[in-house]
C-alpha cells in the first residue's frame, strides 16, 4: 500500500455547515491521530471552533508547538497563516522531530469561496509534499435550502461540486422535499462519480469521509473501483473508446473513455501530460485506472488542470476483466479532441 500520509480536503460554500461538521469532527474519538490545517482566514478558524465547543463542552487541549493545538480527543489542529504548502511541510518536519504526536491523516478546511483546483494542482508541484502526501478525498458540503441557487451563480461552488468525491448535503431540516430532490438530481448530473450523504447539525460517522479515496485501510487494500466509480462492465454496452456522457449542465461534463487494450506506462505517460498541457485550464479532474504491460501492477492516475500525480501502483489488486478507464470532469471541455487523443493512442 502507499505509505503516504493520506489528506482529505474539506471544502464548501459559505454558510454550508462547514464549520460545524468541523467542530464536531475535532472533538470525536475516531479522529485521534489525525491532524487539521484550519485556516484562519476563513469563517472556521481555531477560536471560533474552540469557541462553538464550548458552548455544549468543556474543551480539553495544550499547545504542543507554534499554531499548533493537541485536543483530548487526540486530533492535532494547526492554524493555516501562511502558505498551505509551508505549513504541510513544517508539520510533516514537527511530526518527524517529534515536536508534535505522530499523525496518520491529514484534514485540510478551505475557505468557503476556495476553487479547490488549484489548491491540489499547486500541492502537487510541490516535490516534498508530493513525497509525503497524497490525496485521500475531496469532501464538500452543500447547503440543502440554497445549494441550487449557489451553484448556479457561484462559479467557486460549482466547481466543488463537480471535483467532490464525497457530497454531503446539509441542513436538510431548513429544505422542502423538493428543494432537496432537485439538489440531489443536479449533484448527480453534474459529477455522477460522487457519493451524496446527508448531514444534520454536523453528525456524521468520521469513517464516512476519511479514507474513502484509492485505499481502504480497514481492509488493507486497494479499492480503485470504489475510488474511479467507472466499472469494467460498461465496455461491453458501449463504443469502442467511448461511454455516453451525463447530460452537461453549467458546461460541466463528466464522461469516461475506456481503454481496452494493453499499453505502456512509459509511452501513455506522455499522453497524460499533454492532456494536461492542452486542456489543463478547462481540465478540473482526470481519475483513471490503467492496465499497462511495463508495470508489475495497474496504475491509478490522477490529474488537477494542468499537473498529473505521479501514478500510484496497485499491488495486490487484480481486476477480472483488465481495463483501462480514464474518467474526466471539465468546465467547457473540448470532450471530441480529448476522446480522439485517448484512443488514438
Amino acid at each position: 500500500m502507499d505509505k503516504r500520509i493520506p489528506v482529505t480536503l474539506l471544502t464548501g460554500f459559505l454558510g454550508s455547515g462547514k464549520t460545524t461538521l468541523l467542530n464536531k469532527l475535532l472533538h470525536n474519538p475516531a479522529m485521534k491521530d489525525t491532524a487539521v490545517i484550519i485556516n484562519e482566514l476563513g469563517e472556521a478558524g481555531l477560536d471560533q471552533i474552540f469557541a462553538n465547543s464550548q458552548i455544549s463542552q468543556t474543551v480539553e487541549s495544550e499547545h504542543v508547538a507554534d499554531n499548533t493545538v493537541l485536543l483530548s480527543s487526540g486530533c492535532l489542529c494547526c492554524s493555516l497563516k501562511n502558505e498551505l504548502a509551508d505549513t504541510m511541510r513544517d508539520l510533516f518536519f514537527k511530526r518527524s522531530l517529534q515536536a508534535v504526536p505522530e499523525f496518520n491523516r491529514l484534514v485540510i478546511e478551505t475557505t468557503g469561496m476556495a476553487d479547490p483546483g488549484p489548491i491540489l494542482a499547486n500541492l502537487m508541484n510541490e516535490p516534498v509534499i508530493e513525497s509525503v502526501y497524497r490525496l485521500d478525498a475531496v469532501v464538500v458540503t452543500i447547503d440543502a435550502a440554497y445549494g441550487l441557487q449557489q451553484i448556479a451563480t457561484q462559479k467557486e461552488a460549482l466547481k466543488q461540486a463537480a471535483v467532490a468525491d464525497v457530497l454531503l448535503i446539509t441542513k436538510s431540516d431548513t429544505a422542502t422535499p423538493e428543494q432537496i430532490s432537485a439538489l440531489q438530481s443536479r449533484l448527480a448530473a453534474i459529477n455522477p462519480n460522487a457519493t451524496q450523504q446527508f448531514v444534520l447539525h454536523g453528525e456524521i460517522d468520521p469513517m464516512q469521509i476519511i479514507d474513502v479515496g484509492l485505499f481502504d485501510f480497514a481492509n488493507k487494500q486497494a479499492n480503485p473501483e470504489r475510488w474511479l466509480r467507472a466499472p469494467a462492465s460498461g465496455f461491453s454496452t458501449a463504443k469502442k473508446g467511448t461511454l455516453p456522457q451525463a447530460p452537461a449542465h453549467d458546461d460541466v461534463t463528466t464522461f469516461t473513455v475506456y481503454l481496452p487494450k494493453p499499453m505502456a506506462w512509459a509511452d501513455f505517460r506522455g499522453v497524460i501530460l499533454k492532456l494536461c498541457q492542452v486542456h489543463g485550464e478547462q481540465l478540473l479532474r482526470l481519475k483513471g485506472i490503467l492496465h499497462v504491460e511495463d508495470a508489475p501492477a495497474p496504475l491509478a492516475v490522477h490529474a488537477v488542470h494542468f499537473t498529473p500525480y505521479p501514478p500510484t501502483l496497485l499491488e495486490g489488486w487484480d481486476e477480472e476483466e483488465p481495463i483501462s478507464r480514464i474518467v474526466i470532469i471539465g468546465k467547457g471541455i473540448d470532450e471530441a479532441a480529448i476522446r480522439e487523443m485517448l484512443v488514438q493512442f
